[in-house]
């Protein structure tokens, strides 16, 4: 088997930047964002250098990667773009994985009927890019209902278009009329006390604000966080706690319990799919799985690192195989010694350890050259400064890499007794 070395020569250093990664990649690494990545807009830490050791020095993958968050309220596309801004890297659409995501998987169930969509961002916009064809946001849709938030006029802190301009033309459905056929929940809202009041209106009369009571439309959470860590220091209230006000209170004033489904982490259906994307990019994106005549190739190991035990390890360990949590000090949890109800594989510090980490433990399981394996003496050698190519192959003339995709092999020293190191790690 032959190895690479993520980084140009002048990026090499005593750190796990070193160590090689096979031409075979055997794993994959899922990224949680707030508190790990992020803190509001600003990188945590060195974040952005150590998502950049699995880039080749092309800017192709060279590890299969993802953010799985719970966040969301803008469509993956413009978080992909969002990300690549701030941290610097060329990050895929295919790459972003929210909250809401699997929403699209309702589609087929409600792709024409009318829904309402709320949170923090643009839900509407979220959903119409899924395909679904009637869907108003909690903004243009209250606004069409003349007293149904009764403080609104108190809310000098909202801008005054808000839905006035939606209020003067006329409804894009009749609303008075049509019933929603289901409401999601996108993100944390930014109105709780006029959402949850439109909400219970809309689920307890069957789908139409100041009806009798009726059959409740299904309601969708797209994460059940209850804190998450956000710019300030101290953790900030979630789509969970929302979610709490919103089933304690409509619990209180009808005679039927609250009915939802929730998704996002730790749900395992969530790092089920992400296991199926991940094994996408490897197919698709890694430079050196391109032309390998193992298309059917699946990760054997996928690392989940996160600073929520309830929600990122948590999903993890309830995953199961091929799954490795690994929980870090940056966000949610502080403590010192591992979490005691949702303990991790690892903890680390931060997510530059988490990586280096991960570097270190798959070239270990790395297996040596064995004895159906040889570099050819005749192979060609291109010499640079400081790094020798060497095109090389199976006994059996089966090519293990693609010239073209050929990477840098570290060289001991050059002198007549030419050593070349492919590391076995």
């Amino acid at each position: 088997m032959a190895y690479i070395v993520p980084g140009s020569e002048n990026q090499q250093s005593n750190t796990t930047n070193d160590y090689a990664i096979s031409c075979w990649s055997s794993f994959g690494i899922a990224f949680d964002i707030d508190g790990v990545i992020l803190r509001g807009r600003v990188p945590v830490g060195d974040s952005p250098q150590a998502l950049a050791r699995l880039y080749a020095p092309s800017g192709s993958l060279n590890v299969p990667f993802l953010f799985l968050t719970n966040g969301g309220g803008i469509p993956e596309s413009r978080r992909a773009t969002e990300l690549t801004q701030l941290l610097r890297l060329h990050i895929l659409p295919q790459q972003v994985v929210q909250g809401h995501t699997p929403f699209k998987n309702l589609l087929t169930r409600f792709e024409n009927e009318l829904i309402v969509a709320t949170g923090k961002g643009e839900p509407a916009v979220v959903m119409s890019e899924y395909g679904f064809k009637r869907v108003l946001s909690m903004d243009e849709y209250s606004s069409y209902f003349n007293g149904i938030d009764p403080v609104s006029q108190y809310k000098a802190w909202m801008p005054e278009d808000v839905g006035s301009k939606t209020s003067r033309s006329a409804p894009r459905y009749d609303v008075s009329r049509e019933r929603v056929k289901a409401a999601f929940v996108i993100s944390d809202p930014v109105d709780w006390g006029r959402d949850i009041q439109v909400l219970c209106d809309i689920l307890r009369s069957g789908g139409l604000p100041g009806q009798e009571n009726g059959l409740q439309p299904p309601l969708y959470f797209a994460a059940d966080d209850l804190e998450y860590q956000a710019a300030f220091k101290s953790k900030r209230l979630g789509v969970g706690a929302f979610r709490i006000a919103l089933e304690s209170i409509f619990n209180r004033i009808h005679y039927n319990a609250l009915e939802y489904t929730i998704y996002g982490k730790p749900n395992p259906f969530v790092f089920k799919n992400a296991e199926e994307i991940l094994n996408k990019i490897f197919l698709s994106q890694c430079v050196h799985h391109s032309e390998s005549p193992n298309r059917s190739h699946c990760l054997k190991t996928l690392y989940m690192i996160g600073d929520n035990p309830a929600v990122d390890i948590k999903g993890a360990k309830q995953a199961g195989h091929p799954w490795f949590s690994i929980l870090t000090r940056t966000g949610v949890f502080r403590g010192e010694d591992n979490h005691s109800e949702f303990p991790a594989d690892l903890v680390v510090d931060t997510v530059e350890e988490a990586v280096d980490y991960i570097f270190k433990r798959e070239s270990s399981s790395q297996p040596p050259f064995s004895s159906s394996e040889s570099l050819i003496t005749n192979s060609p050698l291109l010499f640079t400064q400081t790094t020798i190519f060497v095109i090389w192959r199976r006994l059996d003339n089966a090519p293990l890499c693609h010239p073209k995709k050929l990477r840098k092999i570290d060289v001991g020293h050059l002198n007549d007794n030419i050593n070349i190191k492919l590391r076995s790690y």
